[in-house]
């Protein structure tokens, strides 16, 4: 199996590169409004707002800042197919401004764009972050009643383009293939991810730190495992250090990205070379996960009724048998992108 993956310097205001209904899943994690590292960043799409902010308008600055992001969420709908999944990654913001503090609710805000849009919101997760520092309390500290409980998680809102489900034809080996482990979707679609932390990273350059806010790989990656088959494409608007592009080129999907900053595509190089690694670290993680499942559920005195197609283990449901891993053999450079190699993990008897 071969994937392309693309990158593309420019605007995601404008993803000119993509026709119509180019793309099957959307993963991101755009700038989050109201967050004093991305003001500069929003003020450069929009002047005006860098003049709300110096006038202490924060409600204007907040409304300026979504009102450019929804122009992306707008091209988002158009290259999204009907029935596609969009997932957003984005964290609410808590600010004094003009001398008063309030949280500043963007997955709320980015919930009603959507549905303007005339996406149908799904049940969205929460997943934990790390705090930057020991103490927890903001305000008053230990007394009432002027304290403020901290944000410590992050949303992934999801979303889906249409009200219909995207259609199959029956049988078919890449949806089937790409099959999850009955309890990798008991833990997987969990409405709250405590298992995931966040995620710090070292990047040269200080501008390159100032833009960067890298989310987990393990984010995306289920994220592209729960709602892409084999055979699709997905698009990172807000492509950053190219985390959702590893990703997907880890789990077997095509993908595109855009980025404004053309510094971050020499970072993903280097990730790139760590891909076949990291690939089959995963996947062999994935099999001997399910391995220890099974031998526990033994343990206890269960039983399987089905076998693995591709593996000597038993799965739990029918939906299961043909589950088929695949891992990086090779990636190079190719033309605007990549192009990858991957070969079947574990075929007849892992």
């Amino acid at each position: 199996m071969e994937t392309q993956h693309r990158v593309v310097v420019g605007d995601s205001r404008d993803l000119a590169e993509l026709d119509d209904d180019a793309v099957e899943l959307v993963v991101t994690s755009p700038p989050y409004p109201m967050i004093e590292m991305w003001d500069d960043v929003f003020a450069e799409l929009d002047p005006a707002v860098g003049e709300a902010l110096d006038a202490g308008a924060g409600q204007a600055a907040f409304d300026l800042m979504h009102e450019t992001l929804a122009e992306v969420w707008a091209e988002v709908e158009r290259v999204l197919v009907d029935g596609g999944i969009a997932c957003v990654n984005v964290g609410d913001a808590t600010r004094t401004v003009d001398g008063s503090f309030r949280v500043y609710q963007n997955h709320s805000r980015v919930v009603d764009d959507f549905e303007a849009l005339g996406f149908d919101p799904l049940p969205e997760l929460l997943w934990r972050k790390p705090s930057n520092s020991a103490a927890k309390f903001m305000g008053s500290g230990m007394l009432p009643p002027n304290a403020y409980v901290t944000l410590e998680h992050e949303y992934v809102l999801v979303f889906r383009n249409g009200g219909e489900s995207r259609a199959f034809e029956p049988g078919a080996t890449r949806r089937y293939e790409a099959a999850y482990f009955w309890e990798e979707r008991n833990r997987w679609f969990s409405d709250v991810w405590a298992d995931v932390k966040g995620e710090f990273q070292t990047l040269d350059g200080s501008e390159l730190r100032d833009r960067s806010a890298a989310f987990p790989f393990e984010i995306p990656y289920r994220l592209i495992n729960m709602y892409s088959a084999y055979g699709d494409t997905v698009l990172d608007p807000f492509w950053g250090t190219g985390t959702t592009s590893l990703a997907a080129l880890v789990a077997g999907r095509d993908s595109v990205g855009y980025e404004r900053e053309p510094a971050f595509a020499s970072v993903f190089e280097d990730r790139v070379e760590d891909a076949p690694t990291l690939s089959r670290d995963v996947v062999q993680r994935r099999l001997a996960d399910h391995r220890e499942f099974v031998r526990e559920e033994r343990d206890a005195g269960g039983s399987f009724d089905y076998e693995a197609d591709h593996y000597d283990f038993p799965v739990t449901t029918k939906q299961e048998q043909s589950i088929r891993l695949y891992a990086v053999d090779g990636v190079e450079a190719d033309g605007d992108g990549y192009r990858a190699v991957h070969d079947p993990v574990g075929d007849g008897s892992a």
